[in-house]
């Protein structure tokens, strides 16, 4: 089931906030965790049990941790013995198709392994299993008793198969206990169908735009086509995830729970480094607490630093996907972070702001080109195209049709990467009149209604980081 569909909105979510809802204190969080478990077997009936047995590992492994946290040699046995558990099913389903086909490549073999689908959202809750694990070996947070809260933690629905990634520390009180106000809830409102409006409004239509770009070979490309391509990806995939995170967040409103933001506007970055600080600002934290700072961090000189960036943004790529184009991705972006932290930040805050963003625009963009291109010849290609060495010219009829028939989208898109639509917003409810209040519930009134429209001609329209 997606969030993005009339099912989810107007058959399983009203339903179970009317059981959750009446439903008393004591099993709410039951309630809850039930209709987890049918959101997530609704798409995935077999690999519910995965997500359970890997919920029942790592609850089990925190039990043993927490009896054993005074002899250290155990404890860190335990500790191995579930991360390489967690990571072993995560590398079975993920990557093993990746290693066989390399390994028959380079050494001539002729190894097979079984084609399986990948379990929605594995790499999202193995993450937080994990990062739950290391915490309580920390002595960071308490070992969960209760069964039911944990896998709760792990199969809460709002983030379940597409994040944010939630660190078990960040919601464990509200685990036990929670309230939710008038307000909270219709924050937690206008947040999910501003949410659903940035996927179903924003996201799917500048994907019809891309769509049809990446279906052009790429030697028929001209220039301007493959740069207004690979910028409707970005705002697709921008708007497509970020949606994602705020009905995420504005559903655990719902709920009573309060989740990190996944977003800060990243496009208006000056730097690499900022950008990564604004984009999918859980999975950046996580990378952070869990792998950057125990190989080091910046402790022991920028030598040292450097390989502990380049080390981190190879596993980030691989994170995204079993493919050598987002380790390519991965890298790429790693190269240009440690080269800011050697030089180019010291010259950028040398020169105008404007140089910063464009600098930042063009490297962004230039990686979404290996992260979306199925292969690395495709994306050399593609690239070669935007640099103009696809002999097509700089731009054709096909480039000007497109450009005439999306230009207004665009700048919508455009505005709307930027604060501007969230301070319009903040001066109508800083308003304290009637007035303010109506016009806000008529304009979130209006994108339900729109985004619903929308939804009637489409029967599946996943968000795209559910193939992560």
């Amino acid at each position: 089931m997606v969030f993005s569909s009339l099912l989810f909105f107007f058959y399983f979510l009203p339903l179970t906030l009317l059981l959750y809802y009446i439903a008393p204190a004591r099993l709410k969080n039951a309630v809850l965790f039930a209709a987890s478990l049918v959101f997530y077997a609704w798409g995935e009936p077999v690999y519910v049990f995965l997500m359970l047995a890997s919920t029942a590992f790592d609850y089990a492994n925190g039990l043993l941790l927490d009896k054993f946290r005074e002899r250290r040699g155990v404890a860190r046995a335990i500790l191995l013995f579930s991360l390489a558990g967690s990571l072993g099913v995560l590398g079975f389903f993920k990557y093993a198709g990746f290693v066989a086909d390399n390994l028959n490549q380079w050494l001539g073999l002729s190894l097979s392994v079984p084609e399986l689908p990948l379990p929605v959202g594995i790499s999202f809750y193995t993450f937080q299993t994990m990062s739950y694990i290391v915490d309580v070996y920390r002595g960071k947070v308490a070992a969960q008793k209760n069964m039911l809260s944990f896998g709760l933690y792990v199969a809460m629905f709002p983030q379940l198969v597409a994040g944010p990634i939630i660190q078990y520390g960040e919601i464990a009180r509200q685990l036990v206990a929670r309230t939710v106000t008038f307000g909270q809830f219709g924050e937690g409102a206008a947040l999910l169908v501003r949410g659903l409006a940035k996927k179903v409004l924003l996201a799917n239509n500048i994907g019809l735009l891309w769509s049809d770009v990446k279906a052009t070979p790429p030697d028929e490309l001209t220039t301007f086509l493959a740069w207004l391509g690979i910028v409707a990806f970005a705002f697709q995939i921008y708007f497509d995830f970020s949606g994602y995170s705020d009905m995420a967040r504005g559903l655990g409103k719902m709920f009573g729970f309060d989740f990190m933001g996944n977003f800060r506007y990243p496009y208006m970055s000056k730097s690499i480094s900022e950008f990564w600080r604004r984009w999918h600002i859980s999975l950046g934290s996580w990378f952070r607490e869990y792998v950057y700072i125990p190989l080091g961090g910046n402790r022991a000189g920028l030598l040292r630093q450097s390989a502990n960036l380049l080390a981190v943004w190879f596993l980030t790529g691989l994170w995204h996907g079993a493919s050598w184009n987002f380790v390519i991705w991965g890298v790429y972006f790693g190269l240009f972070i440690i080269l800011e932290k050697w030089l180019l930040l010291r010259l950028l805050q040398k020169v105008h702001a404007a140089v910063g963003y464009v600098y930042t625009l063009v490297v962004v963009l230039i990686g979404w080109v290996f992260f979306e291109c199925a292969s690395l010849p495709v994306a050399w290609q593609f690239l070669r195209a935007m640099f103009g060495f696809a002999g097509q010219g700089f731009m054709d009829n096909q480039a000007l049709y497109y450009w005439s028939t999306n230009w207004l989208l665009l700048l919508v898109l455009a505005i709307c990467s930027t604060p501007l639509p969230e301070k319009a917003a903040a001066l109508l409810r800083d308003r304290r009149h009637l007035l303010g209040g109506a016009v806000a519930a008529a304009v979130h009134i209006g994108l339900l209604l729109l985004s619903t429209a929308f939804l009637v001609d489409e029967t599946y329209n996943p968000f795209l980081y559910f193939r992560f």
